[in-house]
């Protein structure tokens, strides 16, 4: 069987109306911004409004269809019946590149542990990721300093990339070909001509992206861990943390911070596990039983946030626990950005070196 496939808009548009008689849908709206490129959300698709594809990726992080900002757990792990909500079978439209290899890190954490995240395991099984090629960028968007493409070749189980009056759509996985194969009615096979085309257009936004970050001097994926790591003790954390307060957005917003807090709630005379997403920035993050804090100060709790963004996950995984989404750089108050932070220990750790 063809791995790329080719649909038009209107036999799409069809399909996508019949896909939410058979899945839980979720694909962005679009929302305008005053004086800015428009913004993406996700909803939950009920009635027959039209697809919309996202030139580039939604303000939501993907981490939050699998491990929930709030949620009791304990019920699910002592009844099955209790699974009911996550046991229906999901399709997430206008995922990006960089939400995919940044959810590399939630996989690692929740499926690749000493034990497995019962809950995200199913909520994994039970769900259909529908990339789609970027095909814009915003201000805040540097996926290609740390060498993610703004498009997809593996993570997906579907793949879309508008063309000529419809989209090729790639399959990456059995659960995506099971989809095509269930719908194959409203498939063609892809024409080399369609291909090609395809190229040139992602060749194309690279090279925008190249020009968009080239005056911006970013840290490069090479030298980011001997930054981090030269920097432990630069005055950096002091500076930049002095804007700070301490909301925790960086780390709610990205796709790639996995920390939560096990704590219970009193119903009646039954105590409930529940589990609530954290931050390490924070203020009592590391403070423990008898009341000491590693982490007291702020900067010590920045720097945390890099040393294991930077240092910790490109020793384990070989990569860096970034995807250069920005999202973190556009939900700060303090307006701390990630990429700063980063040249602002480059230039005192190459003075110090010297």
């Amino acid at each position: 069987m063809p791995d790329c496939y080719f649909i038009d808009s209107d036999r799409f548009n069809a399909l996508f109306q019949q896909l939410k008689k058979d899945y839980k849908v979720f694909s962005p709206a679009q929302k305008e911004a005053s004086g800015e490129k428009p913004q993406y959300y996700y909803e939950k698709i009920l009635t027959s409004q039209p697809f919309v594809f996202n030139a580039y990726r939604t303000q939501e992080p993907l981490k939050a269809f699998f491990t929930y900002p709030y949620e009791e757990v304990s019920d699910y792990f002592s009844a099955q019946d209790n699974i009911k909500d996550i046991d229906e079978k999901t399709m997430i439209f206008g995922v990006k590149n960089c939400d995919i290899v940044g959810h590399k890190i939630q996989d690692f954490v929740f499926l690749e542990g000493v034990a497995v995240d019962s809950l995200y395991r199913l909520r994994r099984e039970n769900t259909l990721l529908v990339s789609g090629d970027c095909t814009d960028y915003k201000e805040v968007c540097h996926c290609l300093s740390w060498n993610i493409m703004p498009y997809a070749k593996e993570g997906f189980d579907l793949n879309l990339a508008p063309i000529g009056g419809g989209y090729l759509i790639d399959v990456g996985s059995k659960k995506g070909e099971e989809a095509v194969q269930k719908y194959k009615g409203y498939f063609s096979d892809a024409k080399e001509s369609q291909l090609n085309a395809r190229q040139a257009k992602r060749d194309a936004l690279v090279e925008r992206l190249k020009k968009h970050l080239l005056p911006q001097d970013l840290v490069p994926l090479e030298s980011v861990q001997k930054v981090v790591k030269d920097g432990y003790n630069a005055d950096t954390w002091k500076q930049f943390m002095q804007t700070c307060v301490e909301c925790g957005g960086c780390n709610l917003i990205c796709d790639t911070c996995h920390c939560f807090l096990l704590a219970e709630k009193k119903e009646g005379n039954l105590n409930k596990k529940v589990r609530l997403w954290d931050s390490c920035l924070y203020a009592n993050y590391a403070r423990v039983a008898g009341g000491a804090n590693p982490l007291k100060a702020r900067a010590q709790r920045l720097r945390n946030r890099f040393m294991k963004k930077f240092d910790f996950f490109v020793d384990n995984l070989k990569m860096p626990a970034c995807c250069g989404c920005g999202r973190c750089i556009e939900v700060c108050p303090g307006k701390i950005d990630i990429r700063e932070v980063l040249k602002d220990l480059a230039v005192k750790t190459s003075a110090k070196n010297e």
